[in-house]
């Protein structure tokens, strides 16, 4: 694994390269970025900003998504995965955030976790990105990105979780969500790593790197 000097300068790299790392779902407030993130679920940004960019002109709060009701929902939502079951869930969801928390978005794990279609990744997105706090919401990218380079290795998404909270340096931490993401989903991809491009390839231990990219066994 990384020691602390190499991960301090792996986090300096990306931060160097991007000082102000941002999701790349498109919301303007807790609510429309708790509905971008449950849409997202296997699904891409891209997919989930061409439904809400329309969805949000329409319906950008509990009580609206609420009125237009699961099939005047789902025009907006049809051609991402999983849509019908993503419709469902959108509205109990405002149901609940009406009922319980008087149509705002929860603060804390355990409330945002009680909502339908919200489970640990999503509310660790929702704490770091809505409301600032130093968490990493491991998904495919970061769970990759720490295994192959040698930054958290862990079996498993908590795994990862728990090795990245005590091994990104605090400096790093409200950032280190998005940098991983990034440099995931552009860089170190899952088949073809883009290591000659890469920033931090000198610190990585990824014992199949190439100039061209490829690689065997990848995770």
């Amino acid at each position: 694994m990384m020691n602390l000097a190499q991960r301090e300068t792996f986090f300096r790299q990306l931060q160097t390269n991007n000082s102000h790392p941002e999701t790349e779902l498109e919301y303007s407030s807790p609510f429309e970025l708790l509905v971008a993130v449950m849409l997202s679920a296997q699904a891409t940004d891209i997919s989930v900003n061409k439904g809400t960019r329309q969805l949000f002109k329409v319906a950008n709060n509990p009580q609206a998504i609420l009125a237009l009701g699961e099939v005047g929902v789902r025009p907006y939502i049809q051609h991402i995965g999983l849509f019908r079951m993503k419709g469902k869930h959108l509205q109990v969801m405002c149901q609940l955030l009406l009922e319980r928390h008087a149509g705002e978005v929860p603060r804390t794990r355990a409330e945002l976790e009680a909502l339908p279609g919200v489970g640990r990744k999503t509310a660790n997105v929702i704490l770091n990105t809505a409301f600032g706090e130093p968490t990493i919401a491991v998904d495919t990218h970061i769970f990759r990105v720490a295994n192959r380079t040698g930054l958290a290795p862990g079996k498993d998404v908590l795994a990862v979780e728990q090795q990245l909270l005590k091994r990104v340096p605090k400096e790093f931490l409200l950032d280190a969500h998005h940098w991983l993401i990034l440099h995931g989903r552009y860089i170190c991809k899952a088949r073809k790593p883009a290591c000659a491009h890469c920033l931090v390839e000198p610190l990585c231990q990824f014992t199949h790197k190439t100039s061209q990219g490829k690689i065997r066994g990848a995770l």
